[in-house]
């Protein structure tokens, strides 16, 4: 745990409906457990993933001739599963070929552009955007947050979900495609929707050896379905009231239960404060973790605060040196 993992809790900020601390202390956020899994939990999570493997990614990469910070900025798409073709960016360093190679995912509201601030001059960086988010258009799959996290959520074979963390999977066989030397020495960056969809996904892929996973959401889904939230978890919860069989179809997308699963190293970033992703679910998938881990503790998560831009880039630097050596 870093030093800034003891700060205290902030008062309540007005303009919400509810606390959204939800009455948790630092101590006792450190103690929910997560979920206990369904029994054929595993055996779902791998099938999906060789199912997945099988799929050759067919890349195509575009040259924007245009080079930013230490990288050459490339278009690229990939196949996914249910003839999705992914698309993103994919940054290559210059002068010399890559020694790691990360997959960086994206909050809820997509990504419109890579991230050039992140401290790894020498590796390669794939941003792929997940279907029907981003620069990935998909059929009837909504951008908007509320919807597209409902997408075929009857079914937990055909829940959109899944899809992206398939997505997930298949942008790791294309970074290693296309920049194989990183093979043993891939890493994971996810914030939001991408930290729940990481920690749902990496369990059982050994590609990547480290992650860092940032105020993750989809984490223990009974009480993500009951604590006071805005934004796409809102949006679940009032869906289940009325269609409550859709528990059975979340208890498969619990990323605190995927995380039991997990043995890469993991850093976290949790906050005890967020209106968006309720705290007691962001550190139900840090307590899961069984291998090691590493916690640091922000002041709030989709919430604007004082401090907000020098925790950052302190957050920024332990990232830094946890995959010095990666």
């Amino acid at each position: 745990m870093s030093a800034a993992a003891m700060r205290p809790v902030p008062p309540r900020v007005g303009g919400y409906a509810f606390d959204p601390t939800h009455g948790y202390s630092i101590e006792q956020l450190l103690t929910v457990e997560a979920p206990l899994p369904p029994a054929d939990f595993e055996d779902f999570w791998r099938a999906r993933y060789e199912r997945t493997l099988r799929i050759a990614p067919k890349l195509k990469l575009r040259d924007t001739g245009q080079d930013v910070a230490s990288w050459r900025v490339f278009e690229i798409s990939y196949s996914s599963t249910d003839r999705v073709r992914v698309k993103g960016w994919l940054l290559l360093p210059l002068g010399a070929a890559p020694r790691r190679g990360f997959v960086i995912g994206h909050g809820y509201s997509g990504r419109e552009a890579p991230d050039t601030h992140l401290p790894f001059p020498d590796a390669a960086l794939l941003f792929p955007c997940a279907r029907g988010l981003g620069r990935t258009h998909h059929g009837t799959i909504s951008n908007n947050p509320m919807w597209h996290v409902l997408h075929d959520i009857h079914d937990r074979n055909r829940y959109v979900l899944g899809g992206c963390v398939e997505d997930l999977w298949q942008g790791v066989s294309a970074l290693l495609r296309m920049c194989p030397e990183v093979t043993g020495h891939v890493g994971y960056l996810g914030i939001s929707f991408s930290g729940g969809v990481g920690a749902l996904a990496l369990p059982w892929d050994d590609r990547v050896q480290r992650a860092h996973l940032n105020v993750p959401t989809f984490g223990n889904q009974p009480l993500r379905l009951e604590l006071g939230s805005i934004g796409s978890a809102a949006s679940v919860q009032r869906f289940a009231r009325r269609h409550p069989r859709v528990r059975e179809t979340l208890a498969y997308f619990d990323a605190a239960t995927a995380a039991r699963y997990l043995r890469q190293p993991v850093h976290c970033a949790c906050a005890p404060f967020d209106p968006a992703v309720a705290p007691a679910g962001q550190f139900s998938i840090y307590n899961a973790i069984p291998g090691p881990k590493s916690l640091f503790t922000l002041t709030a998560g989709h919430h604007a605060y004082s401090d907000q831009g020098k925790e950052e880039q302190e957050l920024l630097r332990e990232i830094d040196n946890y995959f010095r050596d990666l």
